[in-house]
């Protein structure tokens, strides 16, 4: 403890050195200077100025009116506060990305866009990120999640009778649930405020609400004073359902027609505005559901690759020769459960079996009998027995308010957390900066 009062201490001088610097320098310019002091870690100029460019870049991209360049700095600003005093909990905690798992999310974002990896790389230096940075603000969004998932995820249940409740209480028209979208302005109230610093957050809400119902553009309003984590996507919360969205704000989101601005709605971490940016129903649930049965053989010291592969086109030939699949997988299939039922999986649905598994169980024709494929599990041999299409909408559902409500549960309670975490920090701002 009393080395890092030492170094926020010599920090603090730092901040005061360079100001003190900067007067005897007349019109020279320091290449770079610290903006803010943020526990044991500095944010500079140059850090502020790239994020600050970034964020220009995707408002002008989104045909968002741009906020003041003030207010951009400022909340571009906090933003990377909280960034740092996150990775700083994150390196206590010991949270870490590895190279591989970095490179690996990096392959599976260029596949989710139908690209190479080279491809996806030359893609994001065309649109004037280079592969580094890209990595490096994946790398920080990653540990953040952890960093989140770690400190609040595993807090956080949803029982069997929460989902119940809100299945039997959840309001419809017709069969279908509704979707809300959703923008969203906090204005916030650090924790033991006085009376007059709450009637004064108060006050600025009701003015931002009086400001959105005279027509201001919600996006532009939100960037500008919102201090909510998603000001700088202009405060969207995107589609969301009845169990998807925090419970306080339930009340006002389910009587308000589209268009319309909340009232200032007041929560632990301040005054929040709500404005329904668009409604729309959810569609049945329809699903592909197969029947299906395996052989399975597993590598160990004495059977290879090659040699599961070899048993398993063995027994293939046999049952294209007439011999019962079934009596097969009750003699060889390694996975004792499903042998004892002939090797039947019975009815599956998407996302039930492994990737391998179901890609190639979903390019079989019904009776049609694999090539031996591999898993983590082994090498299998798949036949498919029958499909039919369900409507799987109330077990579907089901999972989506599961879903939501863990999600609206952990949004709250991340919210709470990241001003606790703001509000206990050394912080301090060189307002000459900005």
């Amino acid at each position: 403890m009393i080395k890092q009062k030492r170094i926020k201490a010599i920090l603090h001088l730092i901040v005061s050195i360079g100001l003190l610097f900067s007067s005897f320098l007349a019109g020279a310019q320091l290449l770079d200077e610290i903006v803010a002091v943020v526990e044991d870690d500095v944010v500079l100029e140059s850090e502020l100025g790239k994020e600050v460019a970034a964020i220009e870049q995707r408002i002008k991209a989104s045909n968002t009116p741009m906020p003041p360049l003030s207010i951009l700095r400022k909340q571009v600003l906090e933003k990377l506060i909280i960034d740092k005093l996150q990775r700083q909990l994150a390196e206590r905690a010991g949270v870490n990305v590895s190279e591989e798992m970095l490179n690996s999310s990096a392959a599976d974002i260029a596949q989710r866009n139908n690209m190479s990896l080279d491809e996806f790389r030359a893609e994001l230096e065309h649109q004037g990120m280079s592969y580094k940075s890209f990595l490096d603000n994946m790398r920080n969004e990653i540990i953040i999640n952890q960093l989140r998932a770690r400190e609040i995820g595993g807090r956080i249940k949803v029982t069997d009778r929460e989902v119940d409740h809100f299945m039997e209480t959840q309001e419809k028209i017709g069969e279908e649930a509704i979707q809300y979208h959703l923008g969203h302005i906090l204005v916030a109230v650090k924790e033991g405020a006085s009376a007059a610093e709450i009637q004064k957050a108060l006050g600025k809400a009701d003015a931002l609400v009086k400001k959105l119902r005279a027509g201001e553009d919600f996006k532009q309003v939100a960037m500008s004073d919102s201090d909510d984590d998603n000001a700088l996507k202009g405060g969207d919360l995107g589609w969301r359902g009845i169990g998807d969205i925090p419970t306080l704000f339930v009340d006002a989101v389910k009587t308000m027609p589209e268009g319309a601005v909340s009232e200032p709605i007041r929560s632990p971490s301040g005054f929040h505005i709500i404005k329904m940016l668009a409604l729309k129903g959810l569609d049945n649930h329809i699903i592909t559901k197969t029947k299906v049965r395996h052989i399975l053989i597993k590598t160990n010291e004495l059977v290879d690759d090659a040699e599961a592969r070899k048993r398993l086109l063995a027994l293939k030939a046999r049952i294209v020769d007439g011999d019962d699949f079934a009596t097969l997988a009750r003699s060889h299939s390694d996975d004792k459960g499903s042998a004892l039922k002939g090797g039947s999986l019975d009815w599956v649905s998407p996302g039930d079996l492994v990737k391998p598994f179901e890609e190639t169980m979903s390019n079989l024709a019904v009776n049609e009998i694999s090539e031996p494929v591999q898993t983590q599990f082994g090498w299998h041999l798949i036949q498919v027995l029958g499909r039919e299409n369900k409507d799987n909408s109330a077990e579907y559902r089901k999972n989506l308010v599961r879903e939501a409500i863990r999600k609206r549960k952990i949004e709250e309670e991340t919210e709470l957390w990241i001003r606790r975490l703001r509000d206990e920090a050394f912080v301090e701002i060189n307002q000459n900066r900005l």
